[in-house]
């Protein structure tokens, strides 16, 4: 549901029940814990209010809250070998928490918050890793845990389900699912060392997975030119010189002018394409962010991450797409 819709029906809700201005109270006038204390009060009523054949009723119609129709146990054991796949590759696997902070996507990334299932005690359900990596990193950095050279860097993996509300039609594609994420954090060393030198070490780190693991026929990959550094164009020429660097045959081309540009990635997005079971699946992609450089106000910060299919690959190897 669009922004401009949710206003239009909160308006004429507020209206019928004669309290125009009580969302502006609501946002303005109170305090993040004196909100936290009203919504604990009116859902905890709310629930006490519910039968067990509403519970039900809502379980029946809510899409966002039925387990996911894959087999268990092999989609833990293909989970478990990529976190080994990936930490062989200097990836350092974390466990996430199922909620991030209140505002994870919406604040530095570009997602809409009404895509976002929202909670209280200033959470939210998490609905990208990355954005709650970003955090982890720069909580890390503000609290004195992790105090990088400018040369140092640091890699990490997440296999996290993710749970978003808007509606979905495509064939895969669930409210809640599994992604694998890479990210990788460092700071800027000149002449575009860490933007060359990660792209190659997330490129590598995928092949392996994709060519070794899941034995596909093929695998390409696509930088498209996005705005956020001063020449896009130049930045993908350095990094494809480098990728062909590596003795690894890396299938890689530049997209100079992508169909549609974006506020998420700055500089280069990049996309994956494999070949497997007879057709060619966009399977992933990532870019560089400017999350840390935002959470930590430092312009040195760098960040690129990679998004994996994980459930949508286990979906593709079993034929059930």
């Amino acid at each position: 549901m669009s922004s401009k819709n949710t206003i239009q029906i909160l308006d004429s809700i507020l209206k019928r029940i004669g309290k125009p201005g009580l969302a502006e109270t609501l946002i303005h006038e109170l305090s993040g814990t004196e909100f936290n204390t009203l919504m604990l009060e009116v859902l905890a009523q709310r629930a006490n209010n519910l039968s067990p054949g509403d519970l039900l009723r809502s379980y029946k119609n809510n899409r966002l809250v039925k387990p996911v129709d894959l087999p268990v146990l092999p989609l833990r054991e293909m989970e478990i070998e990529y976190l080994r796949l990936f930490n062989d590759s200097a990836f350092e696997p974390i466990e996430l928490s199922p909620v991030s902070s209140f505002g994870s996507c919406a604040v530095v990334g570009t997602t809409s918050q009404n895509k976002i299932l929202s909670a209280i005690r200033n959470t939210e359900v998490l609905a990208d890793a990355t954005n709650a990596v970003a955090l982890h990193i720069a909580h890390l950095k503000k609290q004195g845990t992790w105090n990088p050279s400018p040369q140092d860097r640091r890699h990490f993996v997440v296999i996290q389900r993710h749970l978003r509300t808007q509606a979905l039609s495509n064939s895969g594609f669930t409210p809640h699912f599994k992604i694998a994420a890479l990210v990788t954090a460092g700071y800027d060393t000149g002449n575009h060392s860490f933007e060359c030198e990660t792209v190659l070490h997330h490129i590598l780190a995928v092949r392996r997975l994709y060519v070794n693991f899941h034995r596909v026929t093929g695998i390409r990959f696509r930088l498209l030119c996005r705005d956020g550094y001063p020449d896009s164009l130049s930045l993908a020429l350095k990094v494809k010189q480098h990728l062909n660097t590596s003795p690894e045959n890396i299938d890689v081309q530049i997209i100079e002018h992508p169909e549609k540009n974006n506020a998420y990635y700055q500089g280069i997005q990049y996309k994956i394409d494999i070949d497997h079971r007879g057709q060619t699946w966009e399977i992933g992609d990532g870019g560089f962010v400017n999350w840390t450089q935002s959470l930590l106000q430092n312009k040195k910060e760098r960040m690129f991450t990679t998004g994996l299919g994980f459930e949508f690959m286990f979906r593709i190897e079993n034929g059930l797409l």
